[in-house]
């Protein structure tokens, strides 16, 4: 069974096409800069393997449709692609980033379950009209294929009221949805079901502490297999510092903000979306140049990182305390997966917590998921590559098989 994963983000869309028999990539493709004038395509056939081939093509995508024919172009090519026809692909999984409270789980696309995304909307105003689009359009271009909605906030609907409500007027989230959703739960429940594959013992008989860091990071309390709560909040602001959002912030912050600097709503999203976190500390959102320049002494390189990994410790305390007892943490995503610096940090002298680092493994291993902590680490300390595309297919394989 050929699965067709697709990812279209407010301006880029990405897409992997994954035999489910072997769970291996047949192709994987993203394109970059949608609506300008350069448009750029990178298509690979058969990634990660001595076979990989490789096409990059420049020219104007005016919109994600287009995207989505030229990736059907590469996919069956008749000199390059890897499926001879539209119909050898039995399946199109779409990620969408908000399913509000509508989903608890992935969903086969139906008129009414086209209907209820759009609902949502205003949670996620760049990124579900997006979402839709690809539905759509893959609709058009594959109609003989099932097609899925796998939703980033479905793992975390597991939460209960007492960690998903805010303190405010009951009627904001009665009348207009205001709560905590989370997100990453493609990631985190991904990583989760890997750790329990490591450990060799069922998902639903563990407590799993998962930490998501990369441009966008979260953290996730899992108990027994099931999200419990998670750093980010109605939108993927809060939480953890990140690479140019906020994270976690004194709501009244923004209101001296707005006063003092005359500030619409606007220019408000766009300082904590686009300029703030390690970029807005520092002036680089990289942390590998970020490591770079508090090695050398940089006083703002210092506090980026040094506020970064205090967060983070924050999170896996509260989160640790939360589930009582802890059977692993996991690291993922590009910093949590590359980054063995971070982790140091993120572990340094919680060995009365039980977990003890273990200095060699931390720093070896690269791309493999793997355990690097002391044989004597009564919580086992992971670095788990996710793989979203993959899970994203295996949860529309199941909702097909029901």
């Amino acid at each position: 069974m050929n699965i067709l994963v697709i990812n279209c983000g407010s301006s880029s869309l990405k897409y992997q096409l994954i035999d489910m028999t072997t769970e291996t990539a047949l192709a994987a493709g993203l394109i970059e800069r949608i609506g300008e004038t350069k448009g750029i395509l990178t298509h690979k056939n058969h990634p990660d393997t001595d076979a990989e081939t490789k096409t990059v093509r420049e020219e104007p995508i005016a919109d994600h449709e287009a995207g989505l024919r030229l990736a059907q172009e590469q996919l069956a090519d008749p000199q390059t692609g890897v499926v001879a026809a539209d119909s050898a692909i039995q399946a199109v999984g779409h990620r969408v980033v908000h399913g509000g409270e509508a989903f608890k789980a992935s969903a086969r696309i139906t008129p009414e379950t086209v209907a209820a995304i759009e609902i949502t909307i205003p949670l996620a105003p760049l990124h579900n009209p997006a979402n839709l689009t690809g539905i759509r359009v893959a609709g058009e271009l594959f109609p003989d294929a099932a097609q899925v909605a796998v939703f980033d906030t479905a793992f975390h609907q597991t939460m209960p009221p007492h960690a998903y409500h805010y303190a405010l007027p009951f009627e904001y989230y009665e009348e207009m949805g205001v709560r905590r959703y989370g997100f990453h739960g493609t990631s985190h429940k991904y990583v989760a079901a890997e750790a329990a594959n490591l450990l060799e013992r069922p998902l639903g008989n563990l407590n799993i502490v998962t930490a998501h860091l990369g441009s966008g990071a979260s953290i996730c309390a899992i108990e027994k297999g099931r999200s419990i709560d998670t750093s980010m909040g109605m939108t993927p602001l809060a939480g953890v510092i990140m690479g140019t959002r906020v994270g976690d912030l004194d709501p009244g912050v923004l209101m001296y903000i707005a006063e003092q600097k005359g500030y619409s709503v606007a220019e408000i999203d766009r300082v904590l979306q686009k300029e703030s976190g390690l970029k807005g500390l520092c002036g680089s959102n990289d942390m590998r140049d970020i490591h770079a320049r508090a090695a050398e002494g940089d006083e703002r390189a210092c506090l980026a990182q040094n506020m970064f990994i205090h967060r983070i410790r924050q999170y896996l305390g509260s989160y640790f305390f939360v589930l009582g007892k802890v059977d692993a943490l996991v690291f993922t995503a590009g910093i949590g997966e590359h980054d063995p610096l971070t982790r140091e940090k993120c572990c340094a002298g919680l060995e009365l917590f039980g977990l003890v680092l273990d200095p060699d493994k931390n720093q070896t291993g690269r791309g493999t998921a793997r355990d690097i902590g002391k044989s004597d680490s009564s919580v086992r300390i992971f670095v788990i590559p996710t793989n979203e595309e993959l899970e994203i297919a295996r949860q529309t394989v199941e909702v097909m098989e029901k």
